[in-house]
This record gives C-alpha cells, sequence and structure tokens, in this order.
C-alpha cells in the first residue's frame, strides 16, 4: 500500500487532494482513534492507495505513516505538496532529511529513508503529464520530515502561487501518484539496487535528474553543494555521509566536483565513487558481469564499452581484437565498424573517447570472434578489389595507379596523372598509355589472432 499525506496548510497541497479525488473513485472512511488534526477523522482509500489529511505543514511531521490503517504495509509516503522559488512552472520530486542542521523540519544530520525507485517512476510520470511550459526535475535533500519508518518522498508543483493555484498542473502530480504503484527500491535480478547517492552540484541537481530521467538508475539522496556546506567536514561527519548511504539503500555514489576529502571518506566507508558515464553504460546489465569485466579489461571510464552478444558471465573468454583490421576498416567506415565489433562481444576496450574499437574483448564463443572477423573484412571491400581469409590472416589486394612508373614513363604530374588514376587511357608522345600499364598491385596482411 501507498500512503499519501496531505497537509491542510498548504493550499497546493490540498488542490492536488482535490484531483486525487476526482482522478479515480475512493471510498470515504472514518478514523475516530486519531485526532482531526493528526491524520484521524476523515480518510480516503482506493485499491493500493489511502489518503491522509494533517493540519501541520508537511515538514514538520514526526512520522505520518503512523496514522495509516495498517502502516506495516505501507511500501512508502508520498507527501503531495507545493514547491516554493524563483524556478517558474515546475513539477519536481526529491527525498527528505538534512545533512546539516535542521532549519526547515527534520532532525540535524538527520535523512529519512528513500523512495528512489518510487521517485523515478513519480517523474516520469510527470514528464507524461506535465502541463506546457512545466519544466520537471528532481531537487536535493534539504528538510524535513527525517525520523521516517517508512521510505519517503514529496511530489510537488510549483513554483509560485499561480502554479499551486494551476488545475493542470496539480492533475498532473495525482495522476503521476496514482501511476506510481510500484516499489520503493528498484532491485535488479540479482537482489542488487539500482541506487546511487549523489553528492556536490546544485540545488536542482541537473545531473542527477539526467540519472533519473536519462538512465536504468534511480537517485537517493542529494547532497548539494550548499547542504555539504552545511555539513561541515566530511571526515568528522563521516556519520552522515555513512546515513546517506544506508538511508538510500545504496553501495554507489556519483560526485560532481573535484571533492578529494568527500571521495576518501566515501571510499573509507565501503562504498564506490562512480561516473554519470559509469551509469550509463552500465544500464540494466549484471552487476556481476560489469565487475568480472571490468577487472579483466579495463575500466567503464578508461573505455571499456558493452556489445550486444550474451553475458553468462560463467562463459566468457577474453581475446585480442584484430587492431590493423579494425583499423583498416574504421579508416573506409567507422560506424560500420564499431557495430560489428558490438554486435559480436560482450564487452569491448576502446579509444578515442571511446569512438574505436581497439584492444581486448570479452566474447561469449569462438564462433563470435569469427563472425566478427569476417563482419570487419567485408567492409574492406569497399576499398580493396579482394578480401580474403586465410589461417591467422586477413589478405586484402587492390589494383591502383603508381605514380612512380607513370613517372618513369615520362608523364608529367597534372591532368593525365588524374586521368590514369581514375581509369582512362591517355596519348602520350604518340602512345596510348592504358591504367593498367602505370598500375601496381598492393597487398596489405592483417594479422588475426585471439590471444
Amino acid at each position: 500500500m501507498i500512503g499519501i499525506v496531505v497537509s491542510r496548510a498548504d493550499y497546493a497541497s490540498t488542490h492536488i487532494r482535490d484531483q486525487l479525488l476526482e482522478c479515480t473513485s475512493w471510498e470515504t472512511q472514518t478514523d475516530e482513534s486519531r485526532p482531526n488534526a493528526d491524520g484521524g477523522g476523515t480518510y480516503y482509500t482506493t485499491p493500493g492507495f489511502e489518503l491522509r489529511e494533517f493540519d501541520e505543514l508537511h515538514i514538520y511531521l514526526d512520522d505520518p505513516s503512523v496514522a495509516f490503517s495498517a502502516p506495516e504495509q505501507l511500501e512508502f509516503v508520498v507527501f503531495v505538496s507545493r514547491h516554493s522559488g524563483n524556478t517558474g512552472k515546475l513539477l519536481t520530486a526529491h527525498v527528505t532529511g538534512n545533512f546539516g542542521p535542521a532549519e526547515y523540519g527534520g532532525t540535524d544530520g538527520g535523512l529519512a529513508r528513500a523512495a528512489p525507485n518510487a521517485q523515478k517512476a513519480i517523474v516520469a510520470s510527470m514528464q507524461q503529464y506535465a502541463p506546457d511550459e512545466y519544466d520537471v526535475g528532481i531537487e536535493c535533500t534539504h528538510h524535513g520530515p527525517s525520523e521516517m519508518t517508512v521510505p519517503s518522498l514529496f511530489a510537488e508543483v510549483g513554483s509560485d502561487d499561480p502554479q499551486w493555484r494551476d488545475p493542470e498542473a496539480a492533475r498532473a502530480v495525482a495522476k503521476a501518484v496514482l501511476d506510481c504503484q510500484t516499489d520503493a527500491d528498484r532491485i535488479d535480478s540479482d537482489g542488487n539496487t539500482r541506487h546511487v547517492v549523489g553528492f556536490g552540484g546544485g540545488h536542482y541537481a541537473p545531473r542527477f535528474t539526467r540519472v533519473v530521467m536519462e538512465t536504468d538508475w534511480a537517485v537517493g539522496h542529494i547532497g548539494a553543494d550548499w547542504q555539504l556546506e552545511e555539513l561541515g567536514d566530511a571526515t568528522a561527519n563521516c556519520d552522515v555521509i555513512d546515513r546517506a548511504f544506508a538511508a538510500s539503500n545504496a553501495a554507489l555514489a556519483v560526485v560532481e566536483g573535484t571533492k578529494p576529502t568527500l571521495t576518501s571518506v566515501i571510499s573509507e566507508l565501503g562504498y564506490r565513487v562512480v561516473s554519470e558515464t559509469w551509469l550509463s553504460v552500465v544500464g540494466d546489465r549484471s552487476l556481476s558481469l560489469v565487475k568480472q569485466v571490468e577487472s579483466e579489461l579495463s575500466s567503464i571510464d578508461d573505455g571499456l564499452r558493452f556489445g550486444a552478444g550474451e553475458t553468462d558471465s560463467d562463459e566468457l573468454t577474453y581475446v585480442s581484437l584484430p587492431d590493423e583490421l579494425l583499423a583498416a576498416a574504421s579508416g573506409i567506415d567507422l560506424d560500420r565498424t564499431y557495430k560489428a565489433v558490438k554486435s559480436h562481444t560482450v564487452a569491448f576496450e576502446t579509444t578515442e573517447g571511446a569512438t574505436k574499437p581497439v584492444g581486448r574483448a570479452a566474447i561469449h564463443s569462438n564462433d563470435a570472434y569469427d563472425a566478427l572477423v569476417d563482419e570487419v573484412s567485408a567492409i574492406l571491400t569497399e576499398k580493396y578489389d579482394s578480401v580474403t581469409r586465410t589461417d591467422g590472416e586477413i589478405v586484402a589486394t587492390t589494383v591502383g595507379f603508381d605514380p612512380e612508373r607513370a613517372s618513369t614513363l615520362g608523364i608529367p604530374e597534372g591532368p593525365k596523372f588524374g586521368q590514369l588514376a581514375s581509369g582512362r587511357a591517355i596519348e602520350h608522345d604518340g602512345q596510348t598509355i592504358t591504367p593498367e600499364t602505370v598500375s601496381t598491385e598492393q597487398v596489405d596482411r592483417f594479422i588475426i589472432s585471439r590471444r
């Protein structure tokens, strides 16, 4: 069950409530065991959801999850709320707590249990339903509550009174919440969470918004630069850093900017710092596979990329790519060469900003390697007259205009060179010179070895 918290002290919150009640059918219930101001009295249920109202502003509530009819069955709680700021038309989501002093609810250094997968799902639905001219994003962790017994997040409409009273915006948030019948955590088939903690950057977290919107990963707590200033020395406050990972159910972090002390503390706590590129490249792949191929080959940040081959990490073979053959084929058609390597490997090393395959690769079988060589060799036929594969090498042959041979016949450089090079005969000193007369055969050999 998903709990929805409405604050009567927030007009945008009650406006979203009204839209929630209109979007689907609800049963009206009464809870006489709690004061009306504290979630009791009239409340509403619909399959998968329960909606409770409170007099207090959301950020100052202690733990509203206890007000619900079955707190132990709550997957997460979503606070529907206003967003205030100089940010125009904006729908936003974020998790709650404080890296430093609790100026706006919660506790000092207290971080609520995040709902990263729910946040990702709500943001995706906000993108779908947002009215024209409304942006969608996430924010850093920046206010209470902190002491929640279940995962939670805020879903907000902003950023001023016209937007708080905009029925289309309120309805977009309402529909996004109702779409979010999902788990709080994003867990893969191996039981690993696909969450990261964010550190650095601005309050509205564009890098982490991209992670949420454009990768397979979800984001838990975000300590923006201003929150890290509030935190103070990362070493002295390593318990808060550790708490951010625990509350996000994450083992990975993305750190924006150069923060050597923070990065060192994260590593000492047993967590790993990865890049946005790492998350994008890894996607939904098995983390055990990623760990294995990064160990055997290079790292993702050094250019490792994944192919389309089968990915059972127990059956991988590591081979040398035919670098000279790949270089020749890349000079003819780089995109086609890259796709050929990708289609027949599980992972492969690259150079030049991950644009050119080179080095070593992980493959699923020798047949895959042979298929790769054959497909890349076929690219050479665009340049060479014949391409054959023998044991251990590719032999590529072409016959072309030889300027030196033409010069030995006294033919001057200029238009006649161009005619011969294009395959046309010329007249020179009363003789007909055919292209064959001034052509030579070029043979290039490319060694093929899996070692």
